[in-house]
């Protein structure tokens, strides 16, 4: 069986933890900050976690992670 290729887009976006969940950063962090209040913009620091209807494809994307 040939190996699988690793989704070079994937690979920069999620991480797997330990215990197997898909880890993930928030949106809204790259520009127009200005305008963001300084709540949110702590909030959008933090890490999630990929949804769990999504993590299936995820998991496929990055098969050797």
């Amino acid at each position: 069986m040939p190996k699988i290729k690793t989704h070079s887009g994937a690979k920069k976006r999620f991480k797997v933890s330990k215990t197997g969940k898909i880890k993930r950063a928030h949106v809204g962090r790259r520009h127009i900050l200005t305008k963001k209040n300084t709540k949110r913009l702590r909030h959008l620091r933090k890490e999630g976690y990929a949804d769990s209807t999504n993590v299936a494809q995820v998991k496929r994307l990055i098969p050797y992670m």
